[in-house]
Order: structure tokens, then sequence, then C-alpha cells
């Protein structure tokens, strides 16, 4: 029987929510997996709304849970419906969406809030002792959460000016976290609270690698369910 995994999202589209390439990609390598998938979203504002387009503010406002639909072909859930009980594992794409709607990283660095379901979420499945999967941006909501955890998002130094986010590294140490560098292709899993990540689109890389290692962070966690 397949696994059971939750994907929360954080609306559609890399500027304002969840980056749909990694959200993609995390789907397909799960249906690869054999799991069965339910998605969910919180019910909330975001933060602010960007013209994709031109890359600036879009006078308008949207909804968190309404944007995630058009990701999950509209079978999405309220997070917080979300029972972790009833899932084996947890997987948090990336995209600026996880660090305005989920948490207020893109705004507070390493002294952010996250959001109340968002962190519910985490602890539940942390004390559960399953596995949580957290790509690109993501892992900063395991760092928040989670002191003394082992999370990637790739190198802590520019490396070749690919990672030009590393000082988000160094933001996770200072968290009490332990930062490990690993090249986009990989991910990183922290055996004893059951946390995998990968960098995806923190590097600068071809489509393919990052596809790939969010392959291996989706498997990683399959591992563990």
């Amino acid at each position: 029987m397949g696994k059971r995994v939750a994907v929360v999202l954080a609306g559609c589209g890399v500027l304002d929510g969840s980056e749909i390439h990694e959200a993609s990609a995390a789907l397909v390598h799960l249906s690869r997996g054999g799991a069965e998938v339910k998605m969910f979203a919180p019910n909330i504002e975001q933060r602010d709304v960007v013209n994709h387009l031109k890359g600036s503010p879009a006078e308008e406002k949207r909804n968190v849970l309404v944007e995630s639909a058009r990701l999950a072909r509209g079978k999405i859930q309220d997070l917080a419906e979300l029972k972790a009980g009833e899932f084996d594992a947890v997987i948090f794409p990336g995209g600026f969406g996880v660090a305005k709607n989920l948490c207020s990283w893109a705004v507070d660095g390493k002294n952010c809030t996250v959001n109340e379901h968002v962190h519910s979420t985490l602890q539940a499945f942390h004390s559960a002792k399953k596995p949580i999967g957290l790509c690109c941006i993501s892992p900063v909501l395991a760092a928040k959460v989670f002191p003394g955890c082992e999370v990637t998002v790739g190198q802590d130094k520019n490396v070749d000016g690919r990672f030009p986010d590393a000082e988000t590294a160094s933001a996770i140490a200072e968290l009490g976290c332990k930062h490990v560098c690993k090249n986009v292709n990989e991910s990183h899993v922290d055996k004893s609270n059951k946390i995998v990540t990968t960098c995806a689109f923190m590097c600068k890389a071809p489509l393919h690698e990052i596809f790939d290692g969010i392959g291996t962070m989706v498997q990683e966690v399959l591992k563990l369910a």
C-alpha cells in the first residue's frame, strides 16, 4: 500500500506563492513512488501579490488557499483540517510564498513568526516521528520550529554565483541549527528529526537538476515513512 503524504502549498507562483516547478516535481516523484497525496494550504490572505510578468507588486488581494487550488487542480483542503494521524509524511515545496505566507521570513528573517497552522502541522508530524520534506526556502520553517535540527538550503557561500541567497545558511546557523552544504541534485537527511531537505531553486541550476534533487528528497521521505 502506498504511503499517504500531505503536501502543503503557499499560493501559486514563485514570487508570492509556491514555486510551481517545485510543487509539480514533488507531485511527480510522489506519484512515481506510489504515494497517495492530498494537498493543503492555509485559508489566509497573501502577504502581497506580484505581477510575475513585470516582477512588481500588484494592487490586489488574493487568498492563499484559492491560489493554491490552481496547482492542486481544485483538489485541496484548508490546512486547519490536516490531521497528522491520517498521513505518513508531509512535504512543503518552496517559493517566496513560504517566506511570505507560511511565515514572515521574507520580512523578518530569523526573527520571523510561523503561521499557527503551519507550526502545529510541523509539530504534529515531528511529535509522531513522521518525516517532513522541505525544499528551497522552506527548510527555514524547520530551523525556526525545531532548534538544533539539520537542514540544507544548498551552500553557505555563493559558489560560482550559483547560490545568491547563501546568507540564508548563516541565518539558519544563528537559530541554533546545523546547515549542511549540498549540491542541487542532493538532499540532506536529519535522521534523528526525520527532516529531509534539498535546495532546489536556491541554486541557479538547470531545471532537470532541480527536479532530480527534489526526487532525492521525496525518495528519502518515502523511505522514512
